[in-house]
């Protein structure tokens, strides 16, 4: 079950976007992880990531709030926030 934004772009789309752009098999359990606890994160993830994510959430991501992140949820949020 997907949970719903506003603007369509669901936790699970993140999640597969995750998965598929960057290349990391993340588990639902993981997302809500501190990056420390995900295998083989580092920073340039976190640079493809936000490349990827602004087209796909349909607005622009506030970059310096996402390099304050520390779970890949905190970014969702920050990616879907009004």
């Amino acid at each position: 079950m997907s949970t719903s934004t506003t603007d369509g772009f669901t936790l699970a789309d993140f999640t597969r976007l995750v998965s598929e752009e960057l290349g990391l098999p993340v588990e639902p359990g993981q997302i809500t992880a501190d990056f420390d606890e995900i295998p083989d994160w580092d920073s340039l993830h976190l640079l493809k990531l936000v490349t990827a994510l602004e087209p796909a959430a349909g607005r622009a991501v506030p970059v310096g709030k996402v390099l304050e992140a520390r779970s890949l949820k905190e970014i969702y949020d920050l990616a879907v926030a009004d």
